[in-house]
């Protein structure tokens, strides 16, 4: 008798341990940040977009044809350039010499515009990239491009010097603390990290991420992404290791605090974190509340 109950005790306290690790393993990621702002909804279908060298913001306004300028405080519309040159831009990053880089995807090239006369003038393009939508510049001068959503280039001077391919509809292509990049690889499901030369280095496709199209993508200081998972309506932070750290979005569209609407472009300054919430038509700041 003594020993059924110690039996069964040992089998309650089993079960309820198995159900309290299954409850811990089932709660979701915490959020990561806080809703801080939101700008008016007067961008058209905005797309990937960057802190620029006087700190504002550079939004790929796709369907306006244009590059949107928004105050990184007020999140007003205070300029804007390429219209009438660009066509369907997807993304905007800046060289070391303060040129902005953009996959001008409707034109199947990388526009690149210079400031140095105080207004934004079209001063060079490479040719030839076939629809992308990620171009990025590269510390080390090379402009890296996805060429038709299969191959990632590097270009030295407007010339490819190497290329790798196998990715499915990739977007974006963003470089980390070290130098490294990355590829949301949206087809596949996956996040795929490159080195300078385009060496594999790891990939990141597990279950858990929940991966619904992974569009854009930044990374902070700390080598940790931000993720754009667009057809599931959120936002994901992931460390360089492959850990979730936390999530913002229920994976259901909608606009207001913590609620998307297919969110594509991610751009980090610091502790603030703006989003280019697509079908809203807006940017929105969100501030971080863990580290």
């Amino acid at each position: 008798m003594f020993m059924r109950v110690l039996f069964s005790l040992a089998t309650l306290l089993g079960t309820g341990l198995a159900v309290q690790a299954q409850e811990t393993q089932s709660t979701p990621p915490a959020a990561f940040a806080t809703f801080d702002g939101a700008s008016k909804p007067v961008l058209s279908d905005p797309h990937d977009l960057t802190i620029g060298p006087d700190g504002r913001l550079y939004v790929a306004d796709k369907l306006a044809n244009r590059i949107a300028i928004l105050d990184a405080e007020t999140l007003e519309v205070v300029g804007s350039f390429g219209k009438g040159e660009l066509f369907a831009p997807r993304d905007i990053s800046f060289d070391n010499d303060g040129r902005a880089i953009i996959a001008d995807s409707g034109n199947s090239r990388v526009a690149i515009y210079d400031f140095s006369s105080g207004a934004a003038k079209l001063a060079g393009e490479i040719i030839g990239v076939a629809r992308t939508e990620g171009a990025t510049a590269h510390p080390n001068g090379r402009i890296y491009a996805n060429v038709a959503g299969f191959a990632l280039t590097a270009f030295d001077d407007g010339v490819a010097v190497a290329t790798v391919q196998g990715h499915s509809g990739a977007h974006d292509v963003a470089v980390g603390p070290d130098g490294s990049l990355w590829v949301p690889d949206m087809g596949n499901g996956r996040i795929v990290h490159y080195s300078p030369d385009l060496e594999l280095l790891s990939v990141f496709d597990d279950a858990k991420f929940g991966f619904s199209g992974p569009r854009y993508l930044d990374v902070d200081a700390q080598g940790r992404l931000v993720v754009a998972d667009q057809d599931a309506h959120r936002i994901l932070m992931i460390d360089k290791d492959g850990a979730l750290v936390g999530v913002l979005g229920t994976g259901q569209p909608g606009e207001g605090p913590n609620l998307f609407d297919d969110p594509e472009g991610v751009a980090i300054s610091g502790t603030t974190y703006y989003f280019a919430d697509s079908d809203n038509n807006r940017v929105v700041r969100y501030r971080v509340v863990m580290n």
